[in-house]
This record gives C-alpha cells, sequence and structure tokens, in this order.
C-alpha cells in the first residue's frame, strides 16, 4: 500500500501548494528572460580574441589613402580653432553637432565623383580572396572595436577610476562621430559606389534604381579620425600605430567600394573636429 495515499493532506495545503505551481509556472519565462539580460555580451577584446586579425594589407597599399587622410589635420586645427575661440572649452554637444556638419566640405561634382568610381573600379580588379579578407575583417571590428582594445590595453597602466572616464569619453567619441556622419549623409545623399555600380558588390543585392545607402562623408572614417585624434593625445608614443591601423580602415572602404576618396577625407576631417572637441571640453 502506498503510505503516501493514507495521509489525509489538509484542504488549506492543498490550495496552497497549487497556487504556488501556479505561480511558478507564470514566472518561468520572466525568470528565464531574467537570467538572459544578465548574460554580459562579449566586449571588443574578447570580440576580436574569437576573430583574431587576417594579414592585412601592405604599407605600401595604404599609403596614398593615408597621406590624403593626414592632410585634413591642418584644415582640421584651422576650423577648430575658430569654434574653440566662440564657445571655449564649455561642453555643448548640440550646438557642436550642428556646427560641425556644417564644416563638412561640399559633396563632389558629379564629374568629380565619377572619376573616383572609376578608381575604385580599378582598384576592384586587383581584389584578391586575402584582400577580401582583410577588408571584410577591417570593416567589421573598424567602427568601435579595435579602438576600444587599443584603449583597453592602456588602462591596465592608469588608474580605475581614470580609466572608466577615458572609456566613457572614447565612447562619446564615437558615438557623436557617427551621429554627425549620419546626419550630412542623410542630407547630401550621395550614392555609395556599389550603388552606382552594383556589379562591385554583388553580394550587396541593391534593387534597380536604388538611391542609398549613402557615402558621403564615411562614417568609418569619421569615427577612426575621431578615436585616433584622441588616444593620440592620451598616448602619443602610440599614435603611429593607431595611424597605421586607421589607414589599414580607410583603404579597406576603398578596396570593398563601400566609399570613393572624397567620402574618405570628408569624413576625416570630421572625426579629426570631433576628436578635438571631446578633447578640449575634457580637459585634455
Amino acid at each position: 500500500m502506498n503510505v503516501l495515499r493514507g495521509i489525509k493532506w489538509p484542504y488549506a495545503l492543498i490550495a496552497l501548494l497549487a497556487v504556488a505551481a501556479v505561480a511558478v509556472g507564470t514566472l518561468q519565462p520572466q525568470l528565464v528572460s531574467a537570467a538572459a539580460g544578465l548574460v554580459k555580451k562579449p566586449g571588443a577584446t574578447q570580440k576580436i580574441k574569437q576573430d583574431p586579425p587576417p594579414t592585412l594589407f601592405t604599407d605600401a597599399e595604404i599609403a596614398t589613402i593615408g597621406r590624403q587622410a593626414a592632410a585634413q589635420r591642418k584644415k582640421t586645427d584651422a576650423l577648430f580653432a575658430q569654434w574653440k575661440k566662440a564657445h571655449g572649452t564649455t561642453r555643448d554637444d548640440k550646438a557642436f553637432t550642428a556646427w560641425a556638419a556644417q564644416q563638412v566640405p561640399a559633396p563632389p561634382t558629379a564629374a568629380q565623383r565619377t572619376a573616383e568610381l572609376h578608381q575604385d573600379q580599378q582598384l576592384a580588379k586587383t581584389r584578391t580572396a586575402a584582400g577580401k579578407k582583410a577588408a571584410t575583417w577591417l570593416e567589421l571590428h573598424g567602427k568601435q572595436d579595435l579602438w576600444k582594445l587599443y584603449l583597453h590595453d592602456q588602462s591596465e597602466l592608469i588608474p580605475a577610476k581614470q580609466g572608466t572616464v577615458e572609456k566613457a569619453q572614447l565612447k562619446a567619441v564615437l558615438k557623436l562621430a557617427k551621429t554627425i556622419s549620419d546626419q550630412v549623409a542623410a542630407k547630401d545623399e550621395q550614392p555609395a559606389p556599389y550603388v552606382l555600380d552594383p556589379t562591385l558588390r554583388p553580394d550587396k543585392h541593391i534593387k534597380p534604381g536604388a538611391q542609398g545607402p549613402y557615402s558621403y562623408p564615411s562614417s568609418h572614417a569619421a569615427r577612426s579620425a575621431a578615436a585616433v585624434t584622441y588616444l593620440s593625445a592620451l598616448s602619443p608614443h602610440r599614435a603611429g600605430d593607431y595611424q597605421w591601423m586607421q589607414d589599414e580602415i580607410l583603404y579597406s572602404r576603398l578596396y570593398m567600394a563601400g566609399h570613393v576618396t572624397s567620402d574618405i577625407t570628408a569624413g576625416t576631417l570630421l572625426g579629426d573636429l570631433i576628436g578635438d572637441y571631446e578633447l578640449a571640453v575634457s580637459g585634455h
């Protein structure tokens, strides 16, 4: 005989157990959801550990776009001096966003853009499997991961509080670069090279008659320049490394026809301005 059957369970206890069972059943999805929310997303270091860099482009390949990007520095210095004279070092992201967007040069003429498109088309003929792999990796990690990783590498050498502040500042730099470059791109409506010539990127599946995505100025270039300007002020001895990685990213955007040269130079000028602004308002 099953002894459990012989026990007379109090009705109140039975009711209580029933309510508890229902409650657990109701809460289970929420508990699972809450637990999932506690799972930490992989940071920049982990992402790159999981996807280590392939062989990147040679110094000779990236030299030309590197020089063109570096030429924006003098223009930026003159422009930012105007901002600083009028606003000092007080943070005003809203006013700066409007002002910085106005400093981006007007898009090139149709004839100039056609000539730049031809350069991308010629470069596309030289693509290799290794080059495509490098460009894909740089496109993926060049927006944020690489710059966050560079900063993380230095964090062990400084006080934790300072590291937290600098991490927040770099995040602000990257966010502002994306925000302003996206605003200008939406205003100027310059189709990306692979939109003008879909054969450059069959994987994008551009529909006939499509106008976007827009590529002027380059968001990759803006974020890279902003990060390099900021990071180089923190660690001047590593500025060469930062600039080399910036040039790698910029070249990759031409290599895979995400941008033409004027997209890159305009984005670089914008990013340099943003980096200068963050350094000024944060007291560096």
